[in-house]
């Protein structure tokens, strides 16, 4: 089962399953390719706890070493963009990337969770891209300006029951129709019950937090005009476009 949040044509915000598209909730039926209808994110959450070098690949070109320990940083509320939106690119930067990532939407409060029991506290999976402005990442330790600027964190379209998407799941990205990321969420170097068991070993994750995974290989730049579409097995499709600030 898939579930999406969804702005009714009268204003209501909404929550029902999602089926290609179309959301049932409360007995009615919107499409959202309708105008009048809005895809929202599909939860709000109070944080977005992001993880860095989930794939060696990408520590790899990144020219970074694999982490012993998940590398972990926040992006705060401002930065949820909704599906289909557009994120405005910091302006003046030479290099702001794109990021495909599997996202852990967190279903119930979460504190010093094992990582036998971890999965119980998952609502399920969507997709996320963390764009990310290299200019200023590269040159600060926090990464607030490289990792948490507005709209920074596009999620959606839906949340999926974690059973629906697969130990293997493929992630993908594609800006332009061109694949830029094509990897596996096999190839994670914490798993996510590992993920989990860490952070809430230092923080408490409330009901709608976000836990993104991390990225493969093949991050890029983005340019004005770009339509990105983030892709994760079992979710769905996550698109949205650029603008440059």
């Amino acid at each position: 089962m898939r579930y999406a949040r969804i702005r009714d044509p009268a204003g209501t915000v909404r929550r029902g399953t999602y089926d290609d598209g179309v959301v049932t909730a409360a007995g009615e039926t919107f499409d959202t390719s309708d105008d009048d209808v809005d895809l929202l994110a599909p939860c709000e959450p109070t944080k977005v706890v992001c993880v860095g070098l989930n794939y060696a690949d990408h520590a790899a070109e990144r020219n970074k070493d694999v982490p012993d320990r998940p590398l972990l940083f926040l992006k705060p509320p401002n930065a949820v963009a909704d599906p289909d939106s557009t994120v405005t690119l910091p302006a003046g930067k030479q290099r702001v990337d794109h990021e495909a990532e599997l996202a852990v939407v967190i279903g119930e409060q979460a504190r010093n969770v094992d990582a036998a029991d971890a999965m119980d506290y998952v609502e399920g999976f969507t997709c996320l891209d963390d764009v990310s402005n290299r200019d200023d990442q590269d040159r600060e330790q926090n990464w607030v300006r490289g990792k948490a600027f507005d709209a920074s964190a596009p999620i959606g379209p839906c949340i999926a029951d974690a059973d629906d998407v697969p130990a293997d799941a493929a992630v993908e990205l594609r800006v332009n129709g061109e694949t830029k990321q094509s990897s596996s969420r096999d190839q994670f170097i914490f798993s996510v019950p590992d993920l989990i068991e860490e952070i809430t070993t230092y923080l408490t994750l409330e009901p709608g937090d976000v836990i993104s995974t991390g990225t493969p290989a093949g991050v890029g730049a983005l340019s004005d005009g770009d339509h990105v579409e983030v892709e994760v097995e079992g979710v769905g499709v996550l698109e949205h476009d650029v603008r440059q600030g």
